[in-house]
């Protein structure tokens, strides 16, 4: 059936008459021109089988996971709200091809989801220092700090020593397991370096963002902590490079490009200290996709990959001879870290999905998105849930929406199948609440159809103008598959996380039930590889 298009040609002169028809006529082709959708969802038959197939998969998991996690593995998506996940469905759909709405992304498919209360102590909407600090610490934290608990204030130097908390990265480390971290922002960015620093302020780079008094007072920047607080992190990956070398000192990559130099006020090469410290324990540096691809996972006990000197670019921008991508940083990360018969922790970012948002560029956010879900079925084909415990959730959401009564398999990125019943323009189906899309022409609202509104770097409308959009307060989704992951069901606290991760690893505070009156481990030990065949033979006979 057509959509309705809403259209008022008679409080309009005759030349916007003819625009406006022009209009209404090509949004009526365009839905007659797709299917709305498959001849099949038309039989009552393809409803319910589906559901009777969903149905008995549903009952399986009454048989509860109850092992050890050898494993653990998160995946954040910085700003990935429902919203974004599902319209990141859609696109992945889209681009292969299908309508989109029916596809499954790699997390759709974890058997366990709940949702995830962002809020940070000092605030309702968070960001993502704080939330960073509940997820990987285990508390609850203030906006803007890192590792500390919410007894310290942003930006007072004085207010960190003694309300220092440590992460389930250092947990795992602590236990014996390999510990990574994989990014595609800077390595010293909010997410990653609640892992590791204590720090109340995240903006604190490196010692040339921090204000004199800090350093006197002695507070260490982040980039120093990363390599001094857990000195043998095996992986580290992601963006970052200026703020490991001296000021001024020239980017290997960008070598006449000032804003891409060293900043360091202290003269040190961390890298180089990191290279010469790591010389005799199979340790290897790499800044490009070709370094990083032609290592030999089997070879390496410690990576440092530092493949920009900021943030890493846009999935949909990147130079795929030159940088890697998240879902190839990830394979080898896992490779790496796998080796260790006890076990490792990987957090994985996919940062960049927050900074889409923020300039108000959805289609580089979904991109981003997308590829996250791309690292996370790559993650499950390295691994085993009989004994890998893998979280995917976000830290907070954005103010984006969709909506506009698009039909089935409309562009994720396309119009609504209407005009404004107010203004009489059309208008695409992503929105913003608040950020720098808001537009006035002529004291009114852009007529988005004189623009490429499907363009990588568009900026959707938004009703409120801001420089930069802001962060979302509702809840996130936590999806969770392996052992334990039961475990994350209906709404928590988002410092319950890393508890429920450490809980099914045996490692941190309570290891209580892991030992049985007799002395023996009361989680079961992950199923033997022979067993594991077995399994799946008998699943697929």
């Amino acid at each position: 059936r057509l959509w309705p298009v809403t259209c008022h040609p008679h409080t309009l002169d005759n030349r916007k008459m003819t625009a406006l028809l022009i209009i209404c006529f090509c949004l009526i082709l365009g839905s007659l021109g797709k299917p709305q959708f498959p001849e099949q969802e038309k039989d009552p038959k393809f409803w319910n089988a589906w559901a009777q197939r969903t149905l008995k998969n549903a009952l399986t998991l009454q048989e509860l996971n109850k092992n050890k996690a050898k494993n653990l593995i998160l995946f954040l998506g910085d700003g990935m709200g429902v919203p974004t996940v599902t319209a990141a469905r859609i696109l992945k759909g889209q681009l292969n091809g299908q309508n989109g709405e029916e596809t499954q992304l790699e997390m759709d498919k974890f058997p366990f989801v709940s949702l995830s209360k962002t809020y940070n102590t000092n605030a309702q909407v968070p960001d993502s220092a704080g939330t960073a600090t509940a997820y990987l610490c285990g508390v609850k934290a203030n906006e803007g700090t890192v590792g500390v608990s919410a007894a310290a204030v942003r930006s007072q130097c004085n207010t960190t020593q003694g309300n220092e908390v440590t992460s389930i990265l250092k947990w795992a480390k602590d236990a014996g397991k390999s510990v990574g971290i994989v990014t595609t922002t800077r390595v010293n960015h909010a997410t990653p370096s609640a892992a590791y620093a204590h720090c109340v302020d995240r903006d604190w780079y490196s010692d040339n963002e921090m204000p004199a008094e800090a350093l006197q007072a002695g507070c260490k920047d982040i980039a120093r902590q990363l390599f001094e607080n857990i000195p043998n992190i095996d992986v580290i990956m992601g963006g970052g490079r200026k703020y490991m070398f001296p000021k001024n000192a020239s980017d290997i990559e960008y070598p006449n490009i000032l804003k891409h130099s060293g900043t360091r006020k202290d003269g040190r090469n961390l890298v180089e200290e990191w290279v010469d410290r790591m010389r005799n324990k199979n340790g290897r540096y790499v800044w490009n996709k070709t370094q990083l691809l032609t290592l030999n996972p089997n070879n390496v006990d410690y990576l440092l990959g530092l493949f920009e000197p900021g943030d890493m670019t846009y999935d949909l921008e990147r130079n795929t001879e030159s940088d890697p991508s998240l879902t190839e940083m990830v394979d080898v990360a896992i490779k790496i870290l796998k080796k260790n018969p006890s076990g490792f922790y990987l957090l994985v970012e996919g940062g960049r999905i927050d900074h889409g948002h923020h300039e108000g560029k959805a289609k580089q956010a979904l991109h981003e998105a997308v590829e996250m879900d791309r690292a996370i079925g790559r993650a499950g084909l390295l691994t085993s849930d009989h004994e890998t415990l893998t979280i995917v959730t976000a830290d907070h959401s954005h103010v984006f929406s969709f909506g506009g009564y698009t039909p089935r398999g409309n562009t994720i990125f396309g119009l609504a199948p209407m005009l404004s019943d107010v203004d009489q323009k059309p208008f695409t189906s992503i929105l913003y609440g608040n950020g720098p899309g808001y537009k006035v022409i002529n004291g009114a609202r852009e007529n988005v159809s004189t623009v490429d509104y499907k363009g990588n770097n568009y900026q959707a409308q938004a009703a409120v103008p801001l420089n930069a959009e802001t962060h979302g307060g509702e809840d996130v989704a936590v999806f969770a598959k392996g052992p334990l992951a039961h475990l994350l069901h209906g709404v928590h606290e988002q410092n319950y996380i890393p508890h429920v991760m450490a809980y099914a690893a045996c490692i941190g505070q309570n290891r209580e039930h892991c030992m049985s009156s007799s002395g023996s481990a009361g989680l079961r030990p992950a199923f033997s590889i022979v067993a594991t065949i077995l399994s799946a033979a008998r699943l697929l006979c």
